[in-house]
């Protein structure tokens, strides 16, 4: 049975994707999408929809991609749908003629416990930084990043092991029962918000990454490579350039899984060099790193003994990404 409060929903990737097939399936009566604009995507640069309108499209829901959410042509649209709520799960920033119009508010489905990591990666820094506790955060929108008041929360355990992608799709699975909890709170209009505290420690935001941020510091403990390397895996992963002493090159690779032994190596630090014929290890500030599932630039992904078949290299991290 449909329910009759009138939904708009906001979303771009994967995780919002889910979301919105589950608020559909539960029943609930979502009438438009606003998702980004369609973008070239891939080596062909060919154009590709966002996850979200793959999903609205099988799911027959009207989409709006505005490339302004400040414009009056979308402000007019939106207004016509004469939504009860807006439900926002990992989409830009919403200026206030769009978080407020619905008479119900918006509210955003955030994967941290806020205030924590606040920001456009949350899942990523969590695991990066070594967090063992994390968890996902429903919360009214309000002019400020991530800073609204808090509805529900529900805290996630983070796995010694657990990679970005392992995470992301726990909190996908999480999120699905607190954002129709969150629904039907509002509706019933018999719930109460917390304000978030106030924080000062840069340890807890989560700043958007781009490829720069992604090489490997190995003058860092073996540890925090190890969480930098799970934190990234599969997406956008990794990387460390390597260069060759006897072809002198570089040679760049995506790295997907590491693990550290800590030892008293009298190597330089980015050393690299291969043992028993399939393993390679990096030195790092305290132990070595053995580097164990990577994708060389322009092949596949492939267990590191699959690769040191066909490739005999042997040097050090290259200059490019030594860091002092």
């Amino acid at each position: 049975m449909e329910k009759n409060l009138k939904i708009v929903f906001f979303g771009t990737p994967e995780i919002a994707a889910i979301e919105l097939e589950h608020i559909v399936k539960e029943g609930f009566n979502v009438v438009a999408v606003v998702t980004n604009v369609d973008k070239p995507q891939g080596r062909g640069k060919k154009i590709g929809f966002s996850e979200v309108k793959e999903m609205a499209i099988k799911l027959n829901l009207p989409i709006l991609q505005p490339k302004s959410m400040k414009s009056d042509e979308f402000l007019t649209e939106l207004k016509q749908y004469n939504a009860d709520l807006q439900i926002v799960v990992a989409f830009r920033m919403m200026p206030k003629d769009v978080y407020s119009m619905p008479r119900l508010g918006t509210f955003n489905l955030h994967t941290s416990l806020l205030p924590k990591y606040r920001g456009a990666a949350p899942i990523n820094w969590a695991i990066i930084n070594g967090e063992k506790q994390t968890g996902i955060t429903t919360f009214l929108l309000n002019d400020k990043i991530d800073c609204g008041e808090i509805i529900l929360q529900k805290e996630i355990t983070i796995g010694e092991e657990m990679t970005f992608e392992e995470l992301y799709y726990e909190m996908a699975e999480k999120g699905k029962k607190l954002i129709i909890d969150t629904i039907n709170l509002i509706e019933q209009g018999n719930f109460t918000t917390k304000k978030q505290e106030e924080i000062s420690d840069n340890q807890c935001l989560a700043p958007k990454i781009f490829k720069e941020d992604t090489y490997i510091d190995w003058h860092q403990n073996g540890d925090k490579i190890v969480n930098f390397v799970r934190g990234l895996c599969p997406i956008p992963a990794a990387k460390a350039i390597f260069f060759d002493f006897k072809t002198q090159k570089d040679y760049e690779f995506k790295v997907f899984s590491v693990k550290f032994i800590k030892n008293n190596n009298k190597k330089d630090i980015g050393n690299f060099w291969i043992e028993n014929n399939k393993e390679i290890y990096v030195q790092c500030l305290d132990g070595k790193v053995q580097i164990t599932d990577l994708q060389m630039s322009g092949k596949k992904r492939m267990k590191t003994e699959e690769l040191v078949k066909g490739l005999r290299i042997e040097g050090e991290i290259s200059e490019k990404i030594k860091k002092s």
